[in-house]
């Protein structure tokens, strides 16, 4: 019997697009032979649809296609089983039923644990890391300071809210000053390289900051490694086993790897009613970027990056397929981890291609691990066989809340 598995993509983020190649990417490499595919688009508004058509990167070019020829549904739990059952109609009726979700997002409102807690909710079992993992993953604040407890290699940061800035924006730079220039500025919360930028100076920043505060409530600012080599690598496992993949180096003209880099390349999306289409061009997401694969590492760095990586996994209590990025200063040969991407874009097929792991192999594990996952967490307690109200009714109940005036204390 075949595993249905309900590939969740898109949402309300500014990674939608690129989510939208990710997901296509990662359906048209299932194991068929063992799993029955089903598409789970989500819209910027939060609407939810599923339809065959939907593995076609075409369909995007025009929303009146997914409106007029998908469902519209909901997934919830019924009767012992998750379906998606459709909102419309007078009588709502079930369109599929799935065994196990596979979000394929980035970014906020889905990858930061956001959709990871509504699937925990209904209790269906899903492929990656947990809520709380997946938070720390998205928040690059939580992020470092849990990895700094850890002890693990880091470049000089501070973050700080942007209602700080706002009312008090001296004392924000004089904690930025701390650091030394140029640094970097980021949303803290977001990915692929949106509302980044370089900063060489106090006015520089001050720029700086007022990108990334219209992506983020939330402003981390970094050290920059001037002579930089960046580097990544792919760790798949959970918090009791880690493997990991080729290390690859990452070719850019740029002081970061812009969103271009890393999405756009030589194709260029089409633009239709502020809704960036990746055309087939374009859609080869994380793979198109320019790199050198394996990176030119000796062996003693080769190992280090290894080993820190699968240390910082382990630590946010990550699963399933992570990628994660290094910073090489090449003046210094010190290595610094920068930042783990908990559902990277491409799902990093090619750094396991690399290693001679073939995308489906990687796609199989990364369900597997889910599997298993679910199978531990719902082995341990959650709930105890009591029923306090019983209790609390005996000793007054509704009636003690009344004579409190209605307050709970």
């Amino acid at each position: 019997m075949k595993y249905r598995v309900g590939v969740i993509f898109g949402g309300e983020s500014v990674e939608h697009e690129v989510s939208i190649i990710t997901a296509i990417q990662a359906m048209n490499k299932m194991d068929e032979e063992k799993y029955e595919i089903v598409p789970i688009y989500i819209t910027k508004n939060r609407e939810w649809y599923t339809g065959d058509m939907l593995r076609d990167i075409d369909v995007y070019q025009d929303f009146n296609l997914i409106k007029n020829y998908s469902t519209n549904v909901v997934l919830y739990y019924k009767n012992g089983s998750y379906v998606l059952q459709s909102k419309k109609g007078l009588f709502k009726k079930t369109i599929k039923e799935i065994d196990i979700a596979f979000p394929i997002v980035h970014g906020t409102n889905v990858e930061d644990g956001v959709l990871q807690g509504y699937l925990q909710t209904i209790g269906i079992p899903y492929v990656g890391s947990n809520v709380y993992a997946s938070v720390a993953g998205q928040d690059k604040a939580i992020m470092k300071d849990i990895w700094k407890s850890a002890n693990l290699p880091m470049t000089k940061y501070v973050w700080f809210y942007d209602v700080d800035y706002r009312e008090d924006s001296e004392a924000v730079i004089k904690k930025v000053n701390k650091l030394k220039y140029p640094v970097i500025v980021k949303p803290a919360t977001t990915g692929s390289s949106v509302g980044i930028s370089v900063c060489e100076n106090n006015e520089k920043l001050k720029e700086g900051i007022d990108e990334a505060i219209q992506y983020d409530s939330k402003i981390i600012v970094e050290e920059v490694v001037e002579n930089l080599k960046e580097v990544n690598i792919a760790v798949m496992g959970n918090y009791e086993h880690q493997k990991t993949s080729e290390i690859e180096e990452v070719l850019s003209g740029n002081k970061f790897l812009t969103y271009n880099d890393k999405y756009i390349g030589g194709g260029k999306g089409k633009l239709k009613g502020g809704f960036k289409i990746p055309t087939k061009a374009s859609s080869k997401g994380m793979a198109s970027a320019n790199r050198k694969l394996p990176a030119d590492l000796d062996k003693e760095m080769k190992e280090e990056i290894e080993t820190i990586a699968k240390d910082a996994f382990k630590a946010l209590g990550s699963s399933g397929n992570s990628r994660i990025d290094f910073l090489v200063d090449q003046d210094s040969q010190k290595v610094y981890i920068n930042e783990i991407n908990s559902i990277p874009g491409s799902l990093a097929f090619y750094l396991w291609e690399a290693k001679g792991e073939e995308f489906t192999k990687v796609l199989d594990d990364m369900i597997q691990i889910g599997i298993k996952d679910y199978k531990k967490r719902t082995s341990k307690t959650h709930s105890f066989e009591t029923n306090i109200l019983a209790g609390f009714a005996s000793h007054g109940g509704i009636k003690g809340m009344k004579g409190a005036k209605g307050k709970l204390r």
